[in-house]
């Protein structure tokens, strides 16, 4: 048997008879649909090292009127400059920072207030409007790591050959990431999606940034508009699964980058094989089969819902921040930092030195 046939299988024993093999039928159910708004609020604190004069935080005010509703930002400290800016080809905004060239100990905490809910949809059914052109031009464009050409256009082609309609393309090459690529716990960060040097070299691994991107760069190299969405985690799971959600209010770490395709009726349509992948590595006991009941679930719900669980940032790449000396940035998900001699790392929160939280506000 083939792995096809053994991933058709799987999906079959799953729908039948294997969710008793876990200890509760909870694990083995992942179907988030909406369920009301709930207020979350983000604290960013941000305490630059090594001579660091500048910093730019993201801002959690992406806004989509079904699942996130962006609310005040506040924020505190000794900088000189301290003023929300926009990205402005995607309106990616953040809170760009300056502090005085003898400020010993620079401080800024910004505190965002979000409403989120689980999102859900029919992929392909609904009454969504049109997509503007500007925003279908705007979403089918190649960015530097997401060519739409050469070995890319070539390897969507053949996953699509065959496939008639938006829906039918945009299933497959969630079904192909999902059964060929794997999460790399060793990746630093989220990645960096560089999609040609996975494709060509063979080497399908990394994590959300990576696997999400090539979601995306198949999918517009075929003419499907799609878009990475940058967020971070922010509570756990309402499902039980661990790999799913943040561990903690400290969420300096839980930065995660979601994907979604646009298809006429259902609009813009989440989509997130990098977190099936996730699942398969990290959801215990790890190392799970492509047949296991837990990877059939999150397989079936993560082409057309997710969880509320989770802020966006931006949809940006090839960032330029602004007043920066240093070359864009593929994506903005971390705070940045920058002294005499460029970055400070932004995937090191200990070193930079930053830390982020997260609580509900439930009153």
């Amino acid at each position: 048997m083939n792995r096809r046939d053994m991933l058709k299988a799987g999906l079959a024993a799953g729908a039948i008879g294997l969710a008793p093999r876990l200890a509760s039928a909870q694990a083995t159910t992942y179907a988030p649909v909406p369920k009301g708004w709930r207020t979350h609020v983000l604290t960013t604190r941000v305490e630059p090292t090594a001579g660091a004069t500048k910093a730019w935080i993201p801002l959690p005010t992406f806004e989509a009127p079904d699942w996130q509703r962006p609310g005040g930002v506040t924020w505190t400290g000794n900088a000189r400059v301290a003023e929300r800016v926009r990205d402005p080809k995607y309106g990616a905004e953040m809170l760009r920072v300056e502090w005085a060239a003898d400020q010993q100990a620079p401080v800024i905490e910004v505190v965002a207030q979000v409403q989120a809910q689980n999102r859900s949809v029919a992929p392909g059914q609904g009454n969504a409007q049109p997509l503007g052109d500007a925003e279908r031009k705007l979403n089918l464009m190649p960015t530097t790591f997401l060519p739409i050409d050469g070995i890319v256009k070539e390897t969507a082609d053949g996953i699509v050959r065959g496939k008639q309609g938006d829906l039918a393309k945009a299933r497959a090459i969630y079904d192909w990431v999902v059964e060929n690529t794997f999460r790399n716990p060793r990746t630093l960060g989220c990645g960096v999606g560089d999609i040609t040097t996975m494709i060509r070299t063979g080497n399908l691994n990394g994590k959300c940034a990576d696997l999400n991107a090539l979601y995306v760069g198949l999918a517009r190299s075929v003419g499907l508009p799609a878009r990475d969405v940058y967020g971070i985690r922010v509570m756990p799971s309402e499902f039980g699964f661990k790999a799913l959600g943040a561990g903690s209010e400290v969420v300096s770490k839980a930065q995660h980058c979601r994907a979604e395709v646009w298809l006429a009726g259902s609009g813009w349509t989440p989509v997130d094989p990098a977190d099936v992948r996730k699942v398969v590595l990290e959801e215990p006991p790890a190392n799970l089969a492509m047949t296991d009941p837990k990877v059939v679930a999150a397989r079936r719900a993560l082409f057309g819902s997710w969880e509320g669980n989770w802020l966006a940032y931006n949809v940006a790449h090839d960032v330029k921040l602004p007043g920066s000396r240093e070359e864009p940035i593929a994506f903005l998900m971390y705070p940045q930092a920058e002294n005499r001699s460029g970055f400070l790392d932004s995937l090191d929160p200990d070193k930079f030195k930053y830390r982020i939280t997260a609580r509900e506000l439930t009153a």
